[in-house]
């Protein structure tokens, strides 16, 4: 949850209901907030008033401005104390002193300079002559052979003698404006072309999608949810700063291995799953992955509607101090989803039990899905990554 959903008015008043004799119970179903992050914001604004908050906050402000500057003068005078002893009074010298800064210290080029006592104008790169010539004779190309590319132009200028690498002949090709004008096709379809299919039984269909919150100092971190449509069975929360292309692959593996390979994937068009990673493991394990039409969640309804719950019931009730904090409440949250919390659409039954019910019936359920479902996953993925 992120810390700035309550105000400092809003966070006094709950606590005020409180004290008053409200059960703390009420106040947060009434507020939409667990009791731990009650007890939290009580222990920080606990005895204050409104404007008592807010002077608080602007001292907090101030002083988060403050480090700012002091870590910017101490920076500083890292940087001075490197250029004592060494001969500034050249421009080269001086101009090699501000590029050593920049180098060993990461500063701005700006402030480089101010440091060592130089105008940018020095330091930066001299642009490269303008090349008439071959601008020239590009253009006299491009006139007569109207469709050809930068490419092409660049094989018969390298016959006249003019040679150079493909980066500087699309530099000249571009700022002439010679770009060949693309013909435009119609739309072609992304990912699998058969319509998606029914989940009628597990492992039919699953579904994939990202969530995005923050634990500590406002730090982001990101949710992979999988879920298998036919029985709304969560089989994977992944948390971590940045997940790829790759790591979602390396998930997928091991769902597979407990679960057994899906049929179909269902997820939207976001990079990572449109990654190389992605199609290479979808085409080695023979899974049909379906990408919805891009600004259409609705055709992906299963796991829009879970990650509702989760932001619902877990992200917007939590304060995250670390990822792992993080991880161990989601951890918590998915077996109360999968063996505890009914679903109405399910008949008021849990994932667990549909799944089993439909293995009952089918009776051909793989042995891997015959064992109780424990944390197991999290330890295998942890080795896995």
């Amino acid at each position: 949850m992120r810390k700035s959903r309550f105000t400092e008015a809003q966070i006094i008043g709950m606590i005020k209901e409180q004290e008053a004799g409200v059960p703390t119970a009420e106040v947060c179903r009434r507020h939409g907030l667990s009791p731990a992050t009650f007890y939290k914001l009580k222990s920080k604004y606990g005895g204050m008033e409104v404007s008592e908050a807010a002077r608080l906050k602007a001292l907090e402000d101030e002083n988060a401005k403050l480090k700012r500057l002091l870590a910017d003068t101490m920076l500083d005078n890292v940087v001075l104390k490197d250029l004592l002893g060494k001969k500034l009074t050249t421009p080269k010298e001086r101009r090699e002193a501000a590029l050593n800064a920049m180098r060993d210290h990461d500063i701005s080029q700006r402030r480089a300079c101010r440091l060592v006592g130089v105008d940018p104008k020095t330091v930066r790169r001299e642009r490269p002559p303008d090349h008439p010539e071959i601008r020239q004779e590009m253009k006299e190309i491009a006139g007569k052979r109207r469709r050809f590319g930068y490419r092409r132009i660049g094989v018969l200028l390298e016959r006249k003698g003019m040679i150079m690498n493909h980066k500087k002949l699309y530099r000249l090709y571009s700022e002439e404006g010679l770009a060949v004008k693309r013909r435009r096709g119609r739309k072609r379809a992304r990912g699998s072309r058969t319509p998606m299919p029914e989940a009628t039984r597990p492992n039919q269909r699953w579904s994939l999608d990202f969530l995005a919150d923050s634990f500590g100092a406002s730090r982001k971190f990101r949710i992979l949810a999988v879920n298998d449509d036919c029985c709304r069975e969560n089989l994977c929360l992944a948390a971590d700063t940045s997940i790829s292309g790759e790591r979602v692959a390396r998930e997928l593996d091991a769902l597979v291995r407990i679960y057994g390979k899906p049929a179909c994937i269902v997820s939207d068009n976001g990079t990572e799953f449109t990654s190389r990673a992605i199609l290479k493991w979808a085409d080695r394990n023979g899974v049909d992955w379906h990408y919805i039409d891009p600004g259409k969640p609705q055709q992906n309804a299963f796991i829009e509607s879970f990650n509702g719950s989760l932001r619902d019931e877990l992200l917007n009730e939590e304060l995250f101090d670390t990822l792992d904090d993080a991880r161990r409440k989601l951890a918590l949250w998915r077996y109360d989803y999968n063996n505890v919390r009914p679903h109405s659409s399910l008949g008021n039954r849990t994932p667990k039990q549909a799944r089993q019910a439909l293995e009952l019936f089918e009776g051909s359920a793989p042995a891997a899905l015959a064992k109780p479902e424990t944390d197991d996953y999290q330890n295998q993925t942890r080795r896995l990554s």
